[in-house]
């Protein structure tokens, strides 16, 4: 049995917007396992960013439950949220949001250096196949380029989990190849359980499972018998 790292029980979030309620999640019940790669498909506003911002510790849930492994993410106070988020989690997102004035080893240094474990940052690098780039500025790089190393940097403090908002959502698509044979290559070598979210269906090819979101639930899940490499997938 692969060891169950995310579980969420009848998970609701609601927001405010004046006297108007906004139901961003309306019940979600999902596990996440060990090593696995997962892919969460929907529209935008089915709630696929305030899931993944709960379980990453970025927000929290207005009704049910929420664990990572033995930690109860649900209830726990700010400070833990942020000890829990610094230890365990790696994220990635549709913006690059790198130093300019430093170089991708730069940047990727930054996290070794709170990092309990870390891997060297040139071994970041290298798993990302960016190993000959380390001291380009983020100027003198792809957008693809940018984006694995904001990969490097989530993975370089060696994160058990790696949680991706839109990580190929301003690329084209053979750039956007390039950023998922880093996902993978992360997901495989380092066993890091990965959740992407993507507006991109055939990106679903490369999961272990998909999640299909619709207004605020979870509509379906599929398992991948076949996964495909992020080359073999038609854009």
């Amino acid at each position: 049995m692969t060891a169950t790292v995310f579980k969420a029980e009848g998970l609701t979030k609601t927001y405010l917007t004046g006297d108007v309620a906004v139901h961003a999640l309306r019940g979600v019940d999902l596990e996440l396992f060990e090593g696995e790669l997962s892919v969460m498909l929907g529209p935008s506003g089915s709630g696929k960013s305030t899931l993944l911002n709960i379980l990453g510790g970025l927000d929290t849930a207005t009704s049910g439950l929420a664990r990572f492994k033995d930690l109860q993410l649900t209830g726990i106070g700010e400070h833990e949220l942020t000890l829990y988020r610094r230890h365990h989690v790696g994220f990635v997102f549709q913006f690059y949001n790198l130093i300019p004035s430093l170089t991708a080893l730069e940047n990727v240094a930054l996290v070794t250096e709170i990092a309990d474990d870390p891997m060297r940052p040139e071994e970041a690098l290298d798993l990302v196949a960016l190993g000959e780039r380390q001291n380009h500025f983020p100027a003198q790089m792809s957008g693809g380029e940018q984006q694995r190393v904001a990969i490097a940097r989530a993975i370089a403090k060696r994160p058990e989990v790696l949680l991706c908002d839109e990580p190929t959502g301003a690329l084209d698509s053979k750039t956007g190849v390039l950023v998922l044979e880093a996902l993978t290559t992360v997901n495989r070598e380092l066993n890091t359980t990965t959740a992407v979210i993507t507006h991109n269906a055939e990106t679903r090819k490369i999961a272990h499972r998909v999640f299909y979101f619709h207004d605020g639930r979870i509509a379906r899940m599929e398992v991948n018998k076949q996964r495909l490499e992020p080359h073999e997938v038609k854009w």
